[in-house]
């Protein structure tokens, strides 16, 4: 080999091992579910609920990332803000909303509803988060989330069915549907986060 090609050689060599050592170095796109009892699985174990669902789904798709569910069951905006910082670990790059059924439940107007949301939003948006919310039900946040920038989803199932023992909360086979019906604006945050 003349001293140009072994040149041209060492290069190419260098410029792929750095090129794979800054692949193997790469994180994965962190995503926290933020939630009530819907996010949390109540009634399903753990693995079925639907945030262990939807990072199977991503992962089966070649996507790189971790979905922590940050789901408690009963949880109101209320008490989202408060546990706020604990629920959004530094490094997360989306967030799925999900609150509101508690709130209605107990009582609290949808301005209230709204504005907890709003800040909610916001505070995530201060982070530099994606953020996808989702409408539970008959409950529609579509105007909160746009107002804010944020991406929507509003999860609907037929009534009294994939539903848990109890018939409220979704079963495995429910959340495997909700999952479906996300996955579009998901990955609409995914292309957003890996540009």
């Amino acid at each position: 080999m003349t001293l140009p090609t072994r040149l041209l050689v060492c290069i190419a060599a260098a410029l792929l091992s750095a090129h794979l050592a800054a692949n193997a170095l790469a994180e994965p796109v962190h995503i926290v579910a933020f939630g009530d009892s819907a996010t949390s699985g109540y009634l399903v174990p753990r693995e079925q609920a639907y945030p262990a669902q939807l990072q199977a789904v991503l992962r089966k798709k070649g996507h790189d990332v971790t979905v922590k569910n940050a789901g408690i069951g009963g949880d109101t905006t209320k008490g989202a803000l408060k546990r706020f910082d604990l629920a959004i670990d530094p490094g997360t790059d989306i967030c799925i909303l999900e609150f509101g059924s508690n709130d209605r439940s107990n009582g609290v107007p949808m301005k209230t509803l709204h504005a907890r949301m709003t800040e909610l939003i916001q505070a995530l948006n201060a982070r530099h988060i994606e953020v996808l919310v989702v409408g539970l039900g008959g409950l529609d946040l579509s105007e909160v989330a746009k107002a804010n920038g944020a991406l929507y989803v509003q999860w609907k199932l037929p009534r009294k069915r994939y539903r848990a023992s109890d018939g409220a909360h979704y079963s495995a086979e429910g959340y495997s549907i909700v999952v479906g019906q996300m996955l579009a604006q998901v990955e609409a945050l995914l292309a957003r986060v890996k540009k």
